[in-house]
């Protein structure tokens, strides 16, 4: 009998059972944070928290892996991960349990649900634990939209920035909704919550980070900086020859979907960047004004360093 049958032997069907009840729960903030648990929805969310469960020395700041819940179907659409949900299975101290397809449903707030889902634990990092590795960073200030949310995390690891900071006011980046956004993100960038934005820029600049302000209208853009970093890597151009040296460790501020950064906020930043608009485009969202800074931030970083 192979491990999908014997999951089988244990089905969960009942949709009314209070593990599913717990489960679906979930979907409130005050359940997580009372909890301090949340749902990872869809099979590229369950593999990363399985590759991180297997990891021999996962990084600090990450979500542990509490319980998976999967159909039997999707279970042999993944090959991949249903190997290593038998390896975690073997090792102990994760409850899996294979459930129909009703169960998953009730389990979850998506339209569609995905088939499987991992229930973990919210990681617990210090601000300034956060940044202290940090040559790139990406700081959340009031964003709303948990979509938003999960976008700018997903690009942040896509960019190889260290951590992600969300402070108070900003939705909770373990919303279902941003988890599903971020496309397993989650499970590799240190997130902190409910930061005070005082304490993020007095702990960047502490550790010896420049702190950069997205705003559409600022009179310096991220080309200009990104510009005058390629001419100082060939020699013609000196450090001092622009506002800010984006080689040097930074961490980058977005805002309010509507609102951006008010002045006081950027008042914490060294200096307000825009991203330029070639197009007819009024602005950008803030999912994709914060790849092109992170992206920016990220290939001048790799080009000094190599």
């Amino acid at each position: 009998m192979n491990f999908t049958e014997r999951l089988g032997d244990r089905l969960l069907s009942n949709t009314r059972a209070d593990r599913v009840r717990d489960v679906a729960a979930l979907t409130r903030r005050s359940v997580r944070s009372k909890r301090g648990l949340f749902r990872a929805e869809g099979p590229q969310n369950v593999r990363e928290a399985l590759r991180l469960a297997l990891s021999d020395s996962p990084a600090p700041g990450l979500p542990g892996l509490d319980a998976v819940y999967v159909t039997e179907s999707e279970l042999d659409r993944h090959p991949d991960i249903a190997a290593d949900l038998e390896v975690v299975s073997e090792r102990g101290g994760v409850f899996i349990r294979a459930v129909t397809s009703e169960v998953l449903a009730a389990m979850t707030d998506a339209v569609t649900p995905q088939g499987m889902l991992a229930v973990c634990s919210l990681p617990a990092l210090d601000l300034h634990a956060a940044l202290a590795p940090a040559d790139l960073a990406c700081v959340l200030v009031r964003v709303q939209d948990p979509g938003n949310a999960g976008t700018v995390v997903r690009a942040a690891d896509a960019a190889g920035a260290r951590a992600a900071v969300f402070t108070s006011g900003s939705v909770d980046p373990f919303n279902p909704k941003a988890v599903r956004s971020s496309a397993g993100s989650l499970f590799h960038v240190p997130v902190v919550t409910g930061a005070d934005l005082v304490d993020v820029a007095h702990a960047a600049h502490e550790r010896g980070s420049g702190i950069l302000a997205a705003d559409g209208y600022a009179n310096v853009s991220v080309d200009d900086l990104a510009d005058a970093a390629l001419l100082r890597s060939a020699g013609v151009a000196r450090s001092d020859d622009a506002p800010y040296d984006l080689s040097r460790p930074t961490a980058w501020l977005f805002g309010n979907e509507a609102q951006g950064l008010t002045d006081h906020e950027k008042a914490h930043a060294d200096l307000a960047v825009a991203v330029p608009l070639y197009g007819a485009a009024e602005s950008l969202n803030v999912g994709t004004a914060a790849t092109v800074c992170l992206y920016s931030s990220a290939r001048v970083q790799r080009r000094a360093h190599s």
